[in-house]
């Protein structure tokens, strides 16, 4: 497994910084966003498992050719009291690493769900007190606010679309129809969820640049997504005139309350987005720009060649772990 440490750590080193910097700066997410989320979520994924089957794998080196021979061997020290002097002391100062990154990405995962669920619930009180129902259909409430405000609020059965009175007058019918489509569409595709593990990455590893980058990346990725939905049913010039209304009062949080983005975590210094999301200005003008100048989606042949690189990028750790002797 000599070589197939160093192969892990390389990788992980790729995938940490030049990768997710090149497409960050790249102009075809816009082109066809699902294929981008789809290949942030793949170098996530392997950069993290390509960084911690790095050290796992030098650390078991001495007692097997690949990871699960490695660590049904280390299995056999731990409870079976067998010798560890095969372990010199870089191969367990590896083991030990690789045992807290893992425990520091696991803990942080779910210290960012619970405090995005207190969030949400804190807000759904606030709501009760203050919010009304909407006629524009079930899960769907008004606040009086005057600015024009629109986000979601995840939370499955309980997932609650919150409109402001200001907002209702500035939007005209198709308007008012283009945002609860588009935030109707953050709840049934679950847009949370990605926030939610793209927030909890760059909470663990905030010192990671990347991190930042694939948060912003993803953000602006479902806000597309999410536009894209609309699109079905509106024209782009009321879609547009929506987004630019509601950006408007972005700057004014509504009822008192931090802030929320579709993941339910405080969206520090901005207002809520008519997306739900952590909709900043860059985002927001990107979101105009694509509209007023459409380019053509990928074609077919490039959206599954980006699709098969991102299942690559899964396969190639995964088989560099578990395939027994592969590069020795």
């Amino acid at each position: 497994m000599f070589w197939t440490s160093y192969l892990l750590a390389v990788l992980a080193l790729i995938l940490a910084w030049p990768v997710p910097v090149l497409l960050s700066r790249a102009q075809w997410p816009a082109r066809s966003p699902f294929t981008a989320m789809v290949l942030w979520q793949a170098i996530a994924l392997a950069g993290g498992l390509s960084m911690i089957g790095a050290m796992l794998v030098y650390g078991l080196e001495p007692i097997g050719d690949n990871l699960i021979a490695g660590l049904k061997g280390l299995a056999g020290m731990v409870f079976n009291n067998e010798p560890t002097t095969a372990l010199g002391f870089w191969h367990l100062f590896a083991l030990s690493a690789a045992a807290l990154l893992t425990a520091h990405l696991v803990f942080t995962l779910l210290l960012t769900y619970y405090k995005i669920e207190r969030q949400r619930r804190r807000h759904r009180e606030l709501l009760a007190l203050l919010a009304s129902p909407s006629d524009d259909g079930p899960g769907t409430v008004v606040i009086n606010h005057d600015s024009p405000v629109a986000y979601c609020l995840p939370g499955g059965a309980r997932s609650v679309t919150v409109l402001s009175d200001g907002l209702m007058a500035a939007l005209e019918p198709a308007e008012l129809r283009a945002v609860l489509i588009h935030e109707n569409a953050h709840l049934s595709q679950r847009h949370d969820l990605l926030l939610w593990a793209f927030a909890a990455w760059r909470q663990a590893l905030p010192w990671f640049p990347t991190t930042r980058l694939a948060q912003t990346a993803v953000n602006s990725l479902i806000e597309m997504l999410a536009d894209d939905v609309a699109l079905r049913t509106e024209s782009k010039g009321t879609l547009i005139k929506a987004i630019a209304i509601v950006a408007s009062g972005n700057s004014q949080p509504a009822i008192g309350a931090p802030a929320l983005n579709a993941g339910g975590a405080v969206v520090e210094g901005n207002g809520v987005s008519a997306t739900g999301g952590a909709d900043s200005p860059r985002t927001t003008a990107s979101r105009v720009s694509r509209l007023l100048s459409p380019q053509p989606p990928l074609t077919k042949g490039l959206r599954v060649l980006v699709l098969a690189a991102s299942a690559l990028l899964l396969a190639v750790p995964t088989a560099l772990l578990i395939v027994p002797g592969l590069l020795g």
